[in-house]
């Protein structure tokens, strides 16, 4: 045993010696159970840092923490992270080494710190335009003779040190403000909120208040930006009444991060107010986008009012309610050109209305119909309907384009002068619409594919909102011109 001693002894000294190497550690910030939600958090988080990191913790849970870096630097940041509130308040420092780190979002190594002094040795030690090699020999060298004594050189000039340039001054931050929306003594109820919440502010997070509730917020923003858009949700009804804007310093600690909404800013104080546009159009737009089902009347009544308040959360584009609705307009208008709707007039029933004809090519008629099947295996079709006739003739044609298979199994919504169908199968939506309009029955249907049912609601309703009689059907009788002009025969 001695001799054992004496070894391990003697061998103390080698360890003692040797450089002591760094440890790395990562910030442990969060932890989810199952890789999907751990994914789903680590994303959030991984937009607000750059080095977000996962690794198993064991019994299906997964670590979300920050790293790797040096435990002196780890600690340093971690306590400025707290200080800001950027992190849980039971954020700790865990060991890197042995874990199976798995980045987010970001370069597998992390950059070197730029300030680093360069190794031993290495190129960068030295100037790069140094000359490293050695000086030629003198002439006396060469000759076999003495060299020449070398003239002194002469000392370099010094130069005055310029004053250097004083740094300029960053401007602070504008302090960020939170919308609180809602909160709750209990963690699991408040959870349970948050979830309910993020269905239509999916950017919402919980805080640890100060007195202990967990509250469910929406932000950061500034406070302009926040009172504007506070104004704005109310009136949607998208926050309750009595929700209000909450200054950082007091949401405490995060306890399930949210995300950055991104909200357009309010118009400037001295900005020129932007002009409302017309009513009509709004109403036009509101319908395209698919929140509006009222008359395209240009009337200020309660349904167009809810609408509007709807789009303006829905867009966030502006606060500003002639700003946002100015914007939904330019993106029905993009969206038109995009969709190359022209303006078709079909001779057969006498119908104009704004058509894709890119997608569509005339096929045939058939008494009341005009039919347009689809062009280069677009999968869309559409078929105008025109016929004298009322209420029932309206409703025979309705039950054509059952027994057809244009709408399948539809839902029916029948009116005194309107019937409007709605279905489809594996393979395509139908819709359709007809109205009686001074004693004849008119209207269309549209079929377009299953897998672009965004672009269907919104051709629906730019047809619907814009189908008219330009002329009389080919197969209507026309009316005679009689044999002498009113106005003529007036005078005689």
């Amino acid at each position: 045993m001695r001799r054992f001693a004496w070894v391990i002894g003697a061998a103390l000294p080698l360890v003692w010696t040797a450089p002591v190497l760094a440890e790395d550690v990562v910030i442990r910030i969060e932890a989810k159970r199952g890789a999907e939600a751990a994914a789903q958090t680590a994303a959030a988080w991984g937009a607000q840092f750059p080095d977000v990191v996962t690794f198993p913790a064991g019994s299906d849970w997964v670590a979300i923490a920050l790293g790797p870096m040096p435990r002196e630097a780890a600690a340093v940041r971690l306590e400025q992270l707290k200080a800001e509130n950027k992190v849980p308040g039971d954020s700790f420092l865990s060991p890197a080494e042995g874990r199976e780190l798995t980045r987010i979002g970001a370069a597998d190594s992390p950059a070197a710190p730029a300030d680093a002094a360069p190794a031993a040795g290495s190129a960068s030690t030295f100037p790069q335009d140094a000359e490293t090699a050695a000086p030629e020999p003198a002439v006396g060298d060469l000759a076999g003779e003495d060299a020449p004594a070398p003239e002194p050189a002469a000392a370099p000039a010094v130069e005055p040190a310029a004053e250097p340039a004083p740094e300029p001054v960053a401007e602070p931050a504008p302090a960020q403000f939170f919308l609180r929306l809602d909160s709750s003594p209990d963690r699991a109820k408040a959870e349970e909120l948050l979830e309910t919440w993020r269905q239509t502010l999916p950017e919402a997070g919980l805080w640890t208040l100060p007195n202990g509730r967990s509250a469910v917020a929406f932000g950061p923003m500034d406070e302009v930006t926040g009172k504007a858009w506070l104004r704005a949700l109310r009136n949607a009804g998208a926050v309750p009444k009595d929700a209000f804007l909450s200054p950082g310093e007091d949401m405490g600690e995060i306890a399930i991060i949210g995300a950055k909404p991104d909200l357009g800013a309010p118009p400037a104080e001295d900005a020129a107010p932007v002009p409302m546009p017309p009513l009509e159009q709004i109403q036009r737009a509101l319908r395209w986008a698919g929140h509006y089902q009222g008359a395209i009347d240009g009337k200020d009544g309660p349904m167009t009012q809810k609408a509007i308040a709807e789009e303006i959360v829905r867009l966030r584009a502006s606060p500003d309610t002639a700003t946002a609705m100015a914007e939904l307009i330019r993106r029905r208008e993009a969206w038109r050109a995009e969709m190359g709707l022209t303006p078709l007039q079909d001779a057969h029933t006498g119908l104009m209305l704004p058509a894709p004809m890119d997608r569509l090519q005339f096929d045939r008629a058939e008494r009341a119909l005009s039919i347009y099947g689809p062009k280069d295996g677009s999968g869309a079709a559409l078929i105008l309907f025109s016929q004298p006739g009322g209420q029932q003739e309206m409703l025979d044609i309705a039950g054509l384009v059952t027994a057809l298979g244009w709408v399948p199994a539809p839902e029916r919504k029948v009116e005194r002068g309107s019937v409007m169908l709605d279905g489809r199968n594996q393979t395509h939506i139908g819709h359709a619409e007809g109205r009686v309009v001074d004693g004849r029955v008119q209207g269309f249907v549209l079929i377009w594919p299953i897998s672009d049912p965004e672009d269907q609601v919104r051709l629906a309703a730019e047809i619907s909102d814009n189908l008219s009689r330009f002329a009389p059907g080919a197969g209507e009788a026309q009316p005679e011109v009689p044999a002498i002009a009113p106005a003529a025969a007036a005078q005689n």
